[in-house]
């Protein structure tokens, strides 16, 4: 889970993040929306994957990424969870056991 909110801690990131929602893309198309140096977008590409937030393939000379939603999903849960947030057996508030506020 650290080294996914260690992929989450760049904005650069998190924006490559937030182009691979709408499709998959090439290293090329994501680098147009970038202004780093290509070596600099791949040490970030490099994170995303070792957090495993993005998975790549090759197609033809191309990189294509792809999001990988469902592990930052479960880091997000496994956070949460770490503060008693999302646990059904939990009462929203400890004042309202029958967790009828919001």
């Amino acid at each position: 889970m650290n080294t996914v909110f260690k992929a989450l801690a760049d904005p650069t990131r998190r924006k490559i993040l937030e182009l691979l929602r709408e499709r998959p893309m090439s290293a090329g198309e994501l680098a147009d929306h970038f202004d780093v140096t290509r070596p600099t977008l791949s040490a970030h590409f490099a994170v995303l994957r070792e957090a495993g937030l993005v998975e790549s393939a090759k197609k033809g000379k191309s990189v294509i990424y792809h999001l990988r939603l469902s592990v930052l999903e479960d880091a997000l849960l496994g956070f949460a969870a770490g503060f008693g947030i999302g646990e059904l057996s939990a009462p929203a508030h400890p004042q309202d056991p029958e967790g009828t506020k919001p």
